[in-house]
């Protein structure tokens, strides 16, 4: 996230939230969150459908690379949506997130910038797409 010290005119403030997941064994991980029911179609995202896989693809994807001599570390598709870019000209606003000043040096309200998909935006799970396809187009997937 980037400081921004003015919001841009007919532009509105999502807010952040810290969610909390108690792990197994008992520590807490936190996830800072963009409530995205309240952001606004048109203008903070244009697109939200992503594609789901089917659990036989999913295993067609892990016999080719068992076939191929691929190692797959790492299944984790939630984190995924984190790893996606926003496109050109997309920008999310929102307030400082809990726990960190309001206020900047100026005395001006805290806005930040948005610059990667976070948990909770509509559109974090298209955005993941739009990079992971030209990827598996790459290696022959279509």
């Amino acid at each position: 996230m980037i400081d921004c010290s003015e919001l841009p005119a007919g532009r509105s403030l999502v807010r952040l939230i810290w969610v909390y997941k108690r792990k197994r064994n008992g520590t807490m991980k936190p996830r800072l969150c963009v409530q995205g029911c309240a952001q606004t179609h048109g203008v903070d995202y244009d697109q939200t459908f992503c594609a789901t896989m089917r659990p036989t693809s999913l295993r067609a994807l892990a016999s080719i690379a068992a076939g191929t001599g691929m190692l797959m570390r790492r299944w984790d598709f939630v984190a995924a949506y984190l790893q996606g870019e926003l496109q050109d000209g997309e920008v999310v606003y929102c307030h400082a997130p809990p726990g960190y000043s309001t206020t900047g040096a100026d005395g001006q309200p805290r806005t930040c910038r948005v610059e990667k998909p976070v948990y909770g935006m509509a559109q974090a799970g298209r955005r993941w797409q739009r990079t992971l396809f030209p990827w598996l187009n790459d290696y022959g997937f279509t």
